[in-house]
């Protein structure tokens, strides 16, 4: 038998990427334009475009990644333990730069070195901020149970 919980809705799911990528934009540009030497313009450009391939990616990665957590678990994303939730952040940025690389390298003229070293770097702080923001939806816009499924166990019967 398959388990199967609950997903977030494709309008949850809208939400969550929307909000991550804005807040990303606001956070990371300014940083990036600074360490990296390129223009402030430039380098929002750049990023809203990287953000763009990272919505596309997230909205995949994540779909998939609940999918299969939920198959070989039985829990809801809103519950993934904290080690998971490492797991689940660092596959996504490393999926994310090597889909982003050839951009960098495209869009600022950086060498290859110089381009992987801003993409680590882009993909470091997005990590810490991936972890923090899925955290942070989780708690503030959790997956509601369904009526037919039992609620999850808090712990043994008292």
């Amino acid at each position: 038998m398959s388990i199967k919980p609950k997903l977030r809705s494709l309008p949850d799911r809208i939400r969550q990427v929307v909000l991550f990528e804005i807040g990303g934009l606001l956070l990371i540009t300014p940083p990036f334009a600074w360490l990296s030497g390129v223009a402030v313009g430039d380098s929002l450009g750049l990023l809203a475009l990287a953000a763009l391939i990272a919505a596309l990616w997230n909205g995949v990665y994540n779909s998939g990644f609940d999918w299969i957590e939920g198959r070989l678990t039985g829990r809801t994303a809103d519950r993934r333990p904290f080690r998971l939730r490492c797991v689940h952040a660092a596959g996504f940025e490393a999926g994310l730069l090597l889909l982003t690389l050839p951009l960098i390298m495209w869009w600022t003229g950086m060498g290859w070195v110089e381009a992987l070293l801003a993409d680590i770097g882009l993909a470091v702080a997005y990590t810490v901020y991936a972890l923090l923001f899925n955290l942070g939806y989780d708690r503030v816009f959790p997956i509601a149970p369904d009526a037919e499924a039992p609620a999850p166990s808090a712990g043994p019967p008292r």
